[in-house]
């Protein structure tokens, strides 16, 4: 691992303790509710926020004892913070002359970075002359350019508008694919995350709560945080071989377990019925919608009752079942479609 850290800080009204491991070459995304500690976890990587205990170890050196400037961290802030009095060329060398690289050398480096992001033609631009993808670029450049074993991204696609990231995401994707030193992202954006980190690491309340595979963790999240992140219906029961029990609801499931279980399913997966269906009372209960909105395409039906949940349903479906807030209704899901694995 190019990047060994278990990271504890402690403030007066929260705690951060999490653990995290990044290969050479990797990039991982950290995800995770407004105040989870995201960014307490990056200002301490990069050496902004000491540490109450832990460590941190970069190419199997101990880097937590050094102060920021000697750490060999790159960090594109949210914000860029480029230089406003420099050139886009002169913000990219900045670094390097603070290292003591000389004058020229730093330019001409500054000059293939910029030159590999696309931006060879506005070296001389002011970050006022630039739009904020270009702006994106030369901070990423600029965090290159001290050849960094730890590059951090605090939301780097956040300050662009909706045609732009998509044009900016797809380039950093090849960017950090050319990274050989490891990579932590914080989003809030689970597509952000998705295409660009190999692996995503879920923090809630100071604590990582999962990490895995972008598939991985949308086939089996383990709370409700990541339930509606990767848009289904979570819920904590008991198991008992092919049935599952969340409250007073049992669920014909496709696994056979045992004990406490978490059951999962997509809001595509729910059928909505104005009378109870015939055939087996599994999979099947009756709620009130509580609210109803548009949903991409098709509509959302948010359910109360003995579970919660989301059913997402065409405007031909609402306009046939004539459905309206406050209404008694009758969902299921097929045994098929509903997951089921250990808590």
């Amino acid at each position: 691992m190019s990047l060994r850290a278990r990271l504890v800080v402690e403030r007066p009204a929260f705690r951060l303790d999490a653990d995290l491991d990044v290969a050479a070459g990797e990039v991982i995304a950290l995800l995770g509710p407004n105040g989870a500690g995201k960014t307490t976890a990056l200002r301490a990587l990069a050496g902004l926020t000491p540490l109450t205990a832990g460590s941190i170890e970069l190419d199997g050196r101990p880097v937590h004892t050094l102060p920021a400037e000697r750490r060999p961290v790159g960090v594109v802030f949210q914000d860029y913070l480029l230089f406003p009095h420099l050139s886009a060329l002169e913000n990219v060398a900045f670094g390097p002359r603070c290292h003591g690289v000389p004058r020229a050398e730093a330019r001409r480096t500054a000059a293939a970075l910029l030159e590999r992001v696309g931006l060879a033609g506005h070296a001389s631009a002011k970050p006022r002359q630039l739009s904020g993808g270009q702006a994106q670029r030369v901070a990423l450049a600029r965090a290159l350019a001290v050849r960094p074993r730890l590059l951090l991204l605090d939301e780097p696609l956040a300050a662009l508008d909706a045609h732009t990231r998509l044009e900016i995401r797809s380039g950093l994707r090849r960017h950090l694919a050319d990274f050989d030193g490891a990579t932590v992202l914080v989003t809030h954006d689970p597509l952000d995350a998705m295409v660009l980190a190999d692996r995503l690491v879920v923090i809630e309340g100071g604590a990582v709560v999962q990490r895995g595979t972008s598939a991985e963790v949308a086939r089996r999240p383990r709370t409700d945080y990541v339930a509606r992140l990767v848009g289904l219906n979570l819920y904590r029961g008991t198991a008992d071989g092919p049935e599952a029990r969340v409250g007073d609801v049992v669920f014909s499931v496709t696994q056979r377990l045992h004990g406490p279980v978490f059951v999962a399913f997509s809001p595509a997966a729910v059928a909505l019925y104005r009378s109870r269906p015939d055939g087996s009372p599994r999979n099947l209960w009756r709620g009130r919608i509580d609210g109803i909105e548009r949903y991409g395409d098709n509509i959302r039906v948010h359910l109360e009752g003995p579970i919660t949940a989301s059913a997402d349903v065409t405007p031909a479906a609402v306009a046939d079942l004539d459905l309206s807030p406050g209404q008694e209704i009758w969902a299921a899901v097929k045994a098929a479609e509903t997951h089921a694995y250990p808590a």
